[in-house]
């Protein structure tokens, strides 16, 4: 079809799930993680120091002091995120450690946290990087910087549609410029300000005098820890490895260390470099610039060699290489945003759908979901950066907190059994007090300016999430009623019976089954019952669906599901042969249970002479708006699909409420 040719084209074509190194085809080294998941830390940094700065006001002085926290800060998170991804070697960061440390409660929380978080991630990175690039640009150009931001987004959701490391290898050469460029300027903008030190020594001591003279030395806390709490944005991608260690190379805890540590010092260098060159260059605000565009401007816009405006093309590079990282950044959303949906996803707090894989082995439905909820974020703030920061940040320290609580407890219940827990409590607990003072003062400082609507998204994410876990539940209970239903089936029909031999040339009936569950014996039965006389043969027919989820055990993860695939159908030909039916069985691996399915049916039609197709669901008595969103109905999609190809595919109805009856 001219679709499927198309989509390949732009995609890529499917992946070969047999290959045995596709595993590490698809993993990350420390490097490529680095520009990845480290990038959304590294990026914060065009506006989290910003952000800080300007809440000093007149009190410019205290960027001193702030310089040395924002660093130290740095260092803490990103130590503390070591010791997690220790501790939890197979990723899922926050939500899986307040799941297992704290309860499934606060793991819900956590998980819908990130989820807005790195929807967020998404959306401040593409605002940032639009005002990077446009501070290069006259104030006539930017209305066209919102449109510009939006097809910044539908670029990185076509790369994710590819796979992950596809779209990281594209980004490295961006990541690069951005880190050479503005060590350039950090280092100029110190260097040149070397001989200064003793005056700028005198006007930060005079500036404190001051400062205790006019508000006290309570005022100036204050004011420094409010500069320390809203530029809060600095440290709101350290959590990222932790979360995506699932796509590292071997041994991943070594490579998620070493990539922690990549982005730590990038982080606190950069971030904090920034800042005290803010100070020492005694930079404001310009309109339509960043204050890090108004930095280059300062410290290079003039400076000319042979008549070349060497300065200027430097302030273009530096400008644009942050625009540049500020769109890897926003591909941190698309790399792990996915993940913690697929990890709750499989816990049943989301639609099962988000743990599916495309044929490139990419979880497409949480690559499409999170690039248009963060069109729509877009659209909403308009792009105001200021805003969208005080958004993003407040979920991004609600998780840090609900982490570090958990380490916390973590290393209480295993003081006994663990020698240097004292060492490791410090550390969390220090992280903890951290992350709750700034989660704390953003919630009060900017509650009417951005939180609340960051809380009220959360808080419905949350609800959402319980009613969708509730009705799994149900659906469960149901599944298990009809697995004691056919637990033990009328001893009657189990005689010995001489089985025929199988003739592909006689009727057979096709059943699609699930592994070997009740469901698949009452179609089964149901078919037999009715159709006795008319089928000679039964073949059924399977598919191993792989998702992301076993993609944590990495190696034989296809091995493995086939055969789980395989001993299922085994025990329908046995229960077929004990009633003196000849059986057959046919499987198919993929990640698409629909295109596979439909496929393994028009194959078989050309095996077996007038094959009718037969699959079962259970139907709900009273079926919900909601329902289309939470199963996939499958036997009518595959229904839809084979009878293009003049297929017979009959579903079996079970009803909950004659299953009830039944129980």
């Amino acid at each position: 079809m001219i679709w499927n040719r198309l989509r390949h084209w732009i995609i890529g074509p499917a992946k070969d799930l047999h290959d045995p190194h596709i595993t590490h085809k698809l993993s990350l080294i420390a490097f490529l993680a680095w520009v990845g998941l480290g990038a959304d830390g590294l990026s914060s940094s065009a506006y989290g120091p910003e952000e800080a700065y300007r809440q000093l006001g007149n009190h410019t002085y205290l960027a001193l002091p702030l310089f040395l926290a924002m660093a130290t800060t740095v260092f803490i998170i990103s130590y503390a995120y070591s010791r997690i991804i220790e501790h939890f070697p197979v990723g899922g960061g926050g939500y899986v450690v307040a799941t297992q440390l704290l309860g499934k409660s606060a793991g819900v929380v956590s998980g819908s946290a990130l989820l807005v978080d790195y929807i967020l991630t998404i959306t401040v990175s593409i605002a940032g990087g639009g005002d990077a690039l446009f501070s290069l640009l006259p104030l006539s150009l930017h209305q066209y910087k919102l449109p510009t931001e939006y097809f910044a987004i539908l670029l990185l959701i076509l790369l994710n549609l590819r796979g992950v490391k596809e779209s990281v290898t594209f980004l490295v050469p961006l990541f690069l410029i951005f880190v050479f460029s503005h060590l350039f300027l950090i280092g100029g903008g110190v260097v040149s300000h070397l001989l200064d030190l003793p005056q700028v020594v005198g006007e930060v001591q005079s500036g404190f005098s001051t400062g205790m003279a006019q508000v006290g030395g309570w005022g100036l806390f204050l004011i420094f820890l409010r500069a320390y709490s809203l530029g809060g944005g600095t440290y709101t991608g350290i959590e990222a490895v932790s979360n995506g260690i699932g796509i590292f190379r071997e041994p991943k805890v070594e490579t998620g260390k070493r990539t922690m540590l990549y982005m730590a010092i990038s982080l606190a260098v950069t971030a904090a470099g920034l800042l005290l060159c803010f100070m020492l260059v005694d930079i404001v605000p310009v309109a339509g610039q960043t204050l890090n565009a108004a930095l280059a401007y300062n410290l290079a816009g003039n400076i000319t060699l042979y008549g070349a405006p060497v300065g200027s093309w430097f302030v273009m590079i530096t400008m644009f290489s942050e625009a540049l990282l500020l769109l890897v950044a926003a591909q941190t959303g698309f790399i792990d945003g996915p993940r913690v949906m697929s990890n709750m996803a499989i816990d049943s707090w989301l639609p099962r759908r988000f743990a599916t894989l495309s044929d490139r082995l990419s979880m497409q439905n949480g690559v499409l979901l999170m690039g248009v909820a963060s069109i729509l974020l877009l659209g909403y703030t308009q792009g105001s950066i200021q805003t969208l920061v005080v958004m993003y940040s407040v979920n991004v320290f609600l998780t840090f907190s609900l982490s570090q609580m958990g380490m916390v407890r973590f290393w209480l219940r295993s003081r006994h059994t663990q020698p240097a827990w004292k060492r490791d409590i410090i550390i969390h607990g220090i992280g903890l007090i951290l992350c709750l003072s700034i989660l704390i003062v953003m919630i009060v400082e900017k509650f009417g300016q951005g939180a609340w609507i960051t809380a009220l998204i959360t808080c419905l994410c949350i609800a959402i999430c319980f009613a969708i876990r509730r009705h799994y539940r149900g659906v469960v209970s149901l599944i298990r009623e009809v697995d004691k239903i056919f637990e033990d089936i009328p001893p009657e029909e189990l005689l010995p019976k001489k089985v025929i031999p199988f003739d592909p040339k006689q009727p057979t009936a096709v059943i699609l089954v699930n592994g070997y569950t009740g469901l698949g014996v009452h179609i089964f039965l149901t078919v037999l019952r009715q159709f006795r006389e008319i089928f000679k043969n039964v073949v059924f027919m399977s598919v191993g669906v792989i998702d992301s989820s076993m993609f944590k055990a990495g190696g034989h993860y296809v091995e493995e599901l086939e055969n789980e695939t395989k001993q299922a159908l085994e025990h329908y030909v046995h229960l077929a042969n004990d009633l003196g039916i000849p059986a057959e069985t046919a499987y198919r691996i993929g990640t698409d249970v629909v295109d596979d399915a439909s496929e393994l049916c028009i194959e078989l039609s050309k095996k077996y002479e007038r094959p009718i197709f037969f699959a079962g669901e259970i139907v709900f008595h009273q079926p919900k708006w909601y329902h289309r969103l939470l199963h996939n109905y499958t036997p009518y999609a595959i229904q839809r699909r084979i009878r293009l190809a003049g297929l017979t595919l009959m579903i079996l109805p079970m009803l909950d409420e004659k299953l009830k009856k039944a129980a």
